[in-house]
């Protein structure tokens, strides 16, 4: 068996983005020789998990892959790598030697022009006593060129003296600066990796290679961008991307999976159970304690799904594939990619929940058009005007509603208040509590806005589930009845605002409990 000094080349072509790792797949075309050999690819992130290496030839050339390993080795680091990563005192360095070789030039021009210089004065020199000797005198020329020679050698000379003087202080400065480095620093190197790869083939000839390996330290997450335009709203699917895997990736094909491949597999234990049934005490026959609990109200789809996916429900996995291919540079920094966009009509309202909040909220909903779930994830809201702020999009099954708040409208300010009053009624001693809740809804409208605005206020009202508790809506002490109370206790009120207006929304509902209740 032999090995190549020189490696072949394992570029990274598909790439499987998982919630903190990620599954590169590398291909090549290998020029094999009959019999058994030993090549080196590469290279490859250190990082590269040795476990999950697997090698597979992809042609029909009668060949077999015997062994694959990653073998790691430290070398010294490029160097027309970034001199951001250098030390202070390495940077130094590098300001010294460029500054001696800057001084070392013109310390050479300067000797050139006192060389000129020289040879200058020497031919004058023997000029004039040629000219002295035939008899042709020129006092003032001789003079003023002379003057003029011995004034540009002290020049040059002084310049020279400051410059070998400024060299020699470089020289001990860059010297002092190498031994400091040489004491406190190694030569910079990094962890390199490569594959050797152990095939048998039958016959000379080219074969494919397909090489996939896990990575960690990348990492994927949903993000939107939703654009309100009148009726119609687009709604853009990107995937924000992370990786510092010690390589980029350049136009390679990306697929984003929700799967959790660090989550254990192991099926839970089963554990015994005892049930055991006994007689109520005449105190338990006697009451009925009841105690009032809050749910959330979700709402999936417009028809039950079938292995509905799930993000952090250990639901079914999702994959989704870049359209295009992409590059990732493995600088840690997040890089947008984008996945999937949809225009659809979308209905606006002004909406309030003064119970949870008194602002009054533009909410848009939309049914979901893309094809796939939408994961939750931050959404960056644009309107007409740009940029308006950043909100949180909730899981969304396909086709199921979505609803999205565009921020609040300072124009609105609602205030609640409530009243309570409780009573015993008739010889059955039953309890009832009238509840009363009075919503207070204003307008500040600005010159010139004469256009009216419908803001939906909802209230809630408890929901009983036990037959000793019965809760009604007092339609005829509210002020305006409910446009509608649905069955999770939600009234509504569509009330319509005039600029500058006001208007008053009351509520009122009795709960009414027998004797044997408690906890009311």
């Amino acid at each position: 068996m032999s090995t190549d000094a020189q490696p072949i080349a394992l570029p990274v072509t598909a790439v499987t983005c998982l919630e903190d790792r990620a599954l590169v797949e590398r291909t090549a075309v290998l020029d094999l020789r009959p019999g058994v050999q030993r090549l080196r690819l590469g290279p490859v992130s250190a990082l590269a998990v040795d476990r999950s290496l697997h090698a597979e030839l992809t042609s029909g050339h009668p060949a077999t892959v015997l062994d694959a390993r990653i073998v790691r080795a430290w070398v010294p680091r490029d160097p027309r790598s970034s001199p951001a990563d250098d030390s202070a005192l390495r940077r130094r360095v590098h300001l010294l030697e460029e500054e001696q070789r800057d001084l070392g030039r013109v310390r050479d021009r300067l000797l050139v022009r006192l060389d000129l210089l020289g040879r200058l004065a020497a031919d004058l020199l023997r000029e004039i006593g040629r000219s002295a000797g035939s008899g042709a005198v020129d006092r003032p020329r001789w003079t003023g060129e002379l003057d003029r020679a011995d004034t540009e050698r002290d020049t040059y000379g002084e310049q020279l003296r400051s410059t070998e003087a400024r060299l020699a202080t470089v020289e001990v400065e860059l010297r002092e600066a190498r031994h400091t480095l040489h004491l406190a620093e190694d030569k910079p190197t990094e962890l390199v990796g490569h594959v050797e790869l152990t095939v048998e083939a039958g016959t000379a000839g080219p074969v494919g290679l397909r090489l996939s390996h896990l990575l960690p330290c990348a990492l994927w997450r949903p993000a939107y961008r939703a654009v309100l335009d009148g009726d119609s709203l687009t709604l853009e699917t990107d995937a924000m991307v992370w990786q510092r895997t010690g390589e980029d990736w350049s136009d390679v094909r990306l697929t984003l999976s929700t799967a959790r491949s660090a989550l254990a597999t192991e099926p839970p234990r089963l554990g015994e159970d005892r049930l055991t049934l006994r007689d109520r005490s005449s105190a338990e026959r006697r009451t009925v304690d009841v105690e009032l609990r809050e749910e959330e109200i979700g709402d999936l789809g417009p028809a039950p799904v079938l292995g509905l996916p799930g993000v952090d429900d250990a639901g079914e996995t999702r994959v989704f594939r870049s359209p295009a291919p992409v590059s990732v540079p493995g600088d840690g920094r997040a890089h947008r990619v984008p996945l999937s966009a949809f225009t659809t009509p979308s209905g606006t309202e002004y909406a309030c929940s003064p119970e949870l909040s008194p602002l009054v909220t533009q909410v848009v909903r939309f049914d979901n058009r893309s094809g796939h779930a939408l994961l939750a994830g931050p959404v960056d809201l644009v309107r007409g005007s740009g940029f308006v702020g950043r909100a949180t999009l909730e899981f969304a099954a396909p086709g199921a509603r979505v609803e999205l708040a565009f921020g609040s409208s300072d124009d609105h300010r609602v205030v609640r208040h409530t009243e309570e009053s409780r009573t015993s009624a008739g010889l059955s001693q039953r309890t009832l509590v009238t509840r009363t809740v009075r919503l207070h809804l204003s307008r500040f409208a600005a010159p010139g806005d004469h256009e009216e605005r419908v803001v939906v206020l909802r209230e809630r009202v408890p929901v009983s589930e036990v037959s000793g508790v019965e809760i009604r809506v007092r339609t005829e002490g509210c002020s305006p009845a409910p446009d509608a109370v649905d069955a999770e206790g939600i009234a509504r009120w569509d009330v319509t605002v005039p600029p500058g207006g006001r208007r008053t929304v009351t509520l009122v509902y009795e709960i009414s409990a027998s004797s044997k209740v408690t906890g009311i």
